[in-house]
């Protein structure tokens, strides 16, 4: 990787609607921000305590909320910042939250190969405007068709425990370094930024991330040249009888 590509790390979870809201963002901020970026999706569960199988929306939403009144003035607020993100939110088309575990087992795989971002919105897309249930194992291998991942294979591992404790580990990571919510956007190791942040704020901290490795490049490479003009400069030159 190019010493001056900027790596993003994003610690989400797919029944999130603002981690949607912050993908959205992020594209805009890369697209102000002109410089490589790289970005990895990382896993994080809103609520681990989930049957694997899920949970009836309306009723896990009222529990979680206190009440239809409050939930419906929550989704409102979330439907007009998606809609600005240009995401159109169907949450009357979601029955079921599902415990994300597999969802974040795939996009490891994802990981290796190198579709992660496709497969990461299309998850966001399937279930946040087409209400699709992220449970069902044929449902994800289906979407990781779509993305060039081999169906089949996802199919298998999905009704494994593949992964499974590696999954759980790096969501443990993301805690213990104090996320507790997201999204969270990790810009080159160095700058966490909490929140679906404006794209401008989220543009200005992968510039100025991107400004430091290219000085820090620089200043590394003027230190080799001037470790090398000293050490040839240490070499004795022959003598030259007359």
């Amino acid at each position: 990787m190019d010493s001056e590509t900027v790596v993003v790390d994003v610690i989400s979870d797919i029944m999130c609607p603002w981690c949607f809201i912050g993908m959205k963002r992020l594209d805009e901020a890369r697209a102000i921000a002109q410089v490589p970026v790289t970005v990895r999706w990382r896993p994080f569960q809103l609520d681990p305590t989930l049957p694997r199988e899920g949970k009836d929306r309306a009723r896990y939403l009222t529990d979680k909320f206190g009440g239809e009144p409050r939930v419906e003035a929550i989704l409102e607020r979330i439907s007009e910042a998606g809609h600005a993100a240009g995401i159109d939110f169907a949450f009357d088309r979601i029955k079921l939250s599902p415990n994300t575990l597999d969802c974040h087992r795939l996009i490891r795989w994802a990981f290796h190969d190198d579709a992660q971002e496709k497969l990461v919105s299309a998850l966001f897309h399937a279930y946040f405007t087409e209400g699709a249930d992220l449970t069902d194992h044929a449902t994800l291998a289906a979407i990781a068709g779509d993305c060039g991942m081999d169906a089949s294979l996802v199919a298998h591992l999905l009704a494994t425990d593949t992964d499974v404790a590696a999954t759980k580990a790096e969501i443990a990571a993301a805690q213990q370094i104090g996320v507790t919510g997201v999204p969270c956007f990790i810009v080159n190791g160095k700058y966490a930024v909490m929140g679906a942040q404006r794209s401008q704020d989220l543009a200005d901290i992968i510039a100025k991330a991107a400004d430091e490795a290219k000085a820090e490049a620089e200043a590394e490479a003027q230190t080799l040249a001037q470790a090398q003009a000293q050490a040839q400069a240490q070499i004795p030159q022959p003598s030259v009888a007359l």
